[in-house]
């Protein structure tokens, strides 16, 4: 088992230039590889560097470099446009597309008894790893898994062996995983490396993702002076000890500790990257920790046109709604359609206040009725964009006709939290 590349500082910004090079040099100790398939994440991670990796790696390998897979996971799949804003000149005929529900093959399984464990008592089911056919069917003699470490609510730290057994798992491993992070509690996990969520994979890769080749290209981008985005560390390695070097780097760029509440917080939502609700509701994950009881949450989000990513996930957020923690357990429990879709579940629980704080959605293609109608309250994008304009505002407090405001640019870049409300 080896560490690659190490390269990261607080302080460090990574040139182009420099993570070419540090991606060449990784790529040179491994040796000589005749089949290379490539496990980027998707558009929802465009600012991971993982696209600029991706096309490195096929510079790298020319035609050895068989197949692009991105970790979808339940996303939909990505357009054209998409893909080129993504990865630039790799030809989009390596690209390949995940399908969550028809193309996976079951490693193995994680015991009951682990499950029971890891959530308190709380769920008592098995939990299959699960990744795409064409992981085990390629033949390939490298696997390139890339990608960005940085918080997250299901898992405490996004990436390492969750970009395989999630992004390219199957609907029962996604469901039932993104459900113990739920029960759990994400305000337990989120900016933590060491969860429940991460044991139970590491349990599953221990034992079954040994077998294929696979090495990790992880990151972590924060935020320049400029207000811009700055790499600040890449770790490529071929075992845990890449994710754990990153995770601690993660914590020290992406993590905002607030000395008091915030009683307003504003966040926009990239109309390049932010759809639906389900993947805007990263407003609401990485704030909540610093929120105050009473305060208030406006997302502006011009491009959020769907709650879910496809048609089923989307029904049962708009039958469902975002009503906490006890009425989603008790959905579950008596509904056999959310019961069937535990990821679903989760994300309405993830995506509820608990009645703590109020969350105002401004979206660009969804009515009043539909906001308030899965328990958001409503508010008018033109009139909140000429109030709150992004372009005005500078990420942090903002002082603006006698109230102060927190404002976030992006919510995938961080996670903020009131000191007294987390304890590491």
């Amino acid at each position: 088992m080896s560490l690659f590349v190490e390269r990261g500082g607080c302080e460090l910004e990574i040139s182009p230039a420099e993570l070419r090079s540090l991606l060449f040099e990784a790529l040179g100790k491994l040796g000589e590889r005749r089949r290379v398939l490539v496990v980027p994440p998707d558009i929802t991670r465009l600012h991971s560097k993982a696209g600029e990796l991706t096309r490195y790696a096929w510079e790298y390998y020319g035609e050895r470099l068989r197949a692009v897979l991105p970790a979808l996971g339940t996303h939909a799949p990505m357009s054209a446009e998409q893909l080129t804003r993504m990865f630039g000149d790799l030809p989009q005929s390596l690209v390949q597309i995940h399908n969550w529900r028809t193309d996976i093959e079951t490693l193995g399984e994680v015991p009951a008894e682990f499950i029971r464990e890891q959530s308190e008592g709380k769920l008592d089911y098995s939990w299959p790893a699960q990744v795409n056919r064409l992981l085990l069917r390629g033949d390939f003699d490298l696997i390139l898994s890339v990608g960005q470490v940085v918080p997250h609510e299901v898992i405490g730290m996004a990436n390492y062996n969750k970009n395989i057994l999630i992004g390219t798992g199957g609907r029962e491993g996604i469901n039932r995983s993104h459900y113990l992070g739920a029960v759990y509690g994400m305000e337990r996990i989120m900016g933590r490396a060491d969860t429940p969520v991460r044991r139970v994979l590491n349990y599953a890769s221990d034992r079954y993702l040994r077998q294929l080749p696979i090495v990790y290209v992880q990151t972590v981008v924060g935020r320049a002076r400029d207000g811009g985005l700055a790499l600040r560390g890449v770790f490529i390695g071929d075992d845990a000890e890449c994710f754990e070097r990153a995770a601690a780097l993660s914590l020290k760029v992406n993590f905002e500790m607030m000395d008091k509440p915030l009683r307003k917080a504003v966040v926009y939502l990239d109309p390049q990257e932010f759809h639906s609700t389900w993947l805007g509701n990263k407003a609401v994950y990485r704030t909540r920790m610093a929120l105050a009881d009473g305060a208030e949450l406006i997302v502006l989000a011009p491009a959020v046109k769907e709650f879910g990513e496809d048609r089923g996930i989307d029904a049962l957020i708009r039958k469902y709604g975002y009503r906490g923690t006890p009425a989603t357990l008790e959905a579950v429990a008596r509904n056999a359609d959310l019961a069937a879709d535990l990821s679903a579940a989760a994300h309405l629980i993830h995506g509820s206040s608990e009645g703590r704080f109020t969350i105002t959605w401004c979206p660009g293609h969804l009515t009043r009725e539909e906001v308030e109608g899965v328990g958001f309250a409503y508010g008018d994008l033109g009139e909140m964009l000429r109030r709150y304009d992004p372009a005005k505002l500078t990420h942090g407090f903002n002082r603006m006709d006698g109230e102060e405001i927190f404002f976030v640019a992006n919510p995938g870049l961080g996670l903020w939290a009131y000191r007294d409300r987390f304890v590491h």
